[in-house]
């Protein structure tokens, strides 16, 4: 790869990222402004979303879309990603938004590959290193200056809020994990879709879209195409092609974007206070993924 090829690949890696700042910061015009109830949502965007990816793939892939379903390895790496990662992931960031803020919530939620690491350690007994140590302690103090303003005697969320977002973190690791399997024989997008499809087909057994639907606004209709195009179908496909140009660990460092989006829109749009201990809570955790991922890669 020529520095040209990654520098594009870097870019498009950033607008992925971006892309997801967005989606995030509408999330929570859905469901705080619009008080959209979250089994709707849940059922409404998985389902579209999947159909529209399946579509996709099957235009791109043809035939190839149901090899996902010829070995069990593969089946189940599906099956567990749609419900336990990508379902799972779309119940915690919502409610941890809906409780307390956008911002806040994708922070908690960027902690993923800290839990990864972590979830080697207990799970795997894999021994830790210095860099995943120090990586913990960075990020620790971060999300303690974020969640309490810098005043270490009160949350500046409300508690709820703070464990959903610690759920949306620790399932974002699952949606990292879970589909692998079945990623190393069939296409991300086709992994994807097939993915969110379950998801979408064990949320309508629990919530039908087409039941108690919420009037049908323009605002409201325009939020959910935005949160299904910018928050799967465009940042997907932009990371898709990101990877063909520069390297997996030059792309996710620009995953850092998305939560430095997500706080500047919340403080445009849902005028939210940040002050300099918040502030510098965001830059630590950056920091810390940053310092996980680099030890990661010297020591592979």
């Amino acid at each position: 790869m020529n520095n040209n090829q990654v520098i594009k690949g870097m870019t498009w890696a950033g607008f992925a990222s971006l892309s997801w700042g967005i989606s995030g910061t509408v999330l929570q015009l859905i469901s705080q402004d619009l008080a959209v109830p979250g089994p709707w949502m849940f059922s409404t965007r998985t389902t579209v979303t999947g159909v529209i990816l399946l579509l996709l793939s099957a235009v791109i892939y043809r035939g190839q879309i149901f090899n996902v379903f010829k070995t069990k390895a593969a089946l189940l790496s599906v099956v567990t990603y749609g419900l336990f990662g990508l379902a799972a992931n779309l119940i915690t960031f919502y409610y941890s938004i809906q409780t307390g803020n956008a911002s806040t919530a994708t922070i908690l939620q960027y902690l993923s590959p800290l839990f990864i690491v972590l979830g080697g350690i207990f799970f795997y007994r894999n021994r830790p290193l210095r860099s995943d140590l120090l990586a913990f302690l960075v990020a620790l103090v971060g999300v303690l200056l974020c969640i309490t303003r810098g005043d270490l005697t009160h949350l500046a969320v409300p508690l709820v809020s703070l464990l959903w977002g610690l759920g949306s973190g620790i399932t974002a690791a699952f949606y990292v994990v879970l589909p692998q399997k079945a990623s190393a024989t069939n296409p991300p997008l086709v992994v994807l879709g097939w993915g969110t499809m379950i998801a979408g087909l064990f949320f309508n057994l629990l919530h039908p879209f087409w039941v108690d639907v919420p009037p049908l606004t323009p605002t409201l209709v325009s939020s959910v195409a935005t949160v299904i195009f910018f928050g799967t179908i465009l940042p997907f496909g932009m990371l898709l092609y990101a990877s063909r140009l520069a390297p997996s660990d030059v792309v996710s460092i620009m995953d850092a974007l998305q939560p430095i989006m997500t706080t500047i829109l919340s403080v445009i749009f849902f005028h939210l206070a940040i002050n300099f201990f918040e502030v510098l809570g965001i830059v630590l955790v950056l920091i810390a993924i940053y310092i996980l991922q680099n030890g990661r890669r010297k020591a592979q």
